[in-house]
C-alpha cells in the first residue's frame, strides 16, 4: 500500500451513497476500499499498465 494517505471529500446524493454502502457491504468491503479500487482501475485505464512508474517514486509503489 501507499505510505501516505490523503483525505478526499466527495458530495453525493444520499440515496446513491446508501446504495453504494449497501453494495460494498454485500461484497464485504469498505467504502474506502472500493473507492481506492475504482481509482486504481480508472488511473490504469487512462494512463496504462505502467501508471505506477509515473505516479510513485521507486520506493513507494502500490503493493497490490
Amino acid at each position: 500500500m501507499e505510505k501516505h494517505t490523503a483525505r478526499l471529500t466527495v458530495l453525493v446524493d444520499p440515496k446513491k451513497k446508501a446504495a453504494f454502502e449497501k453494495l460494498c457491504g454485500i461484497e464485504d468491503t469498505t467504502v474506502s476500499q472500493k473507492i481506492r479500487q475504482l481509482m486504481r482501475e480508472y488511473i490504469e485505464r487512462e494512463m496504462g499498465e505502467n501508471w505506477r512508474d509515473a505516479v510513485f517514486d521507486n520506493n513507494e509503489k502500490d503493493a497490490d
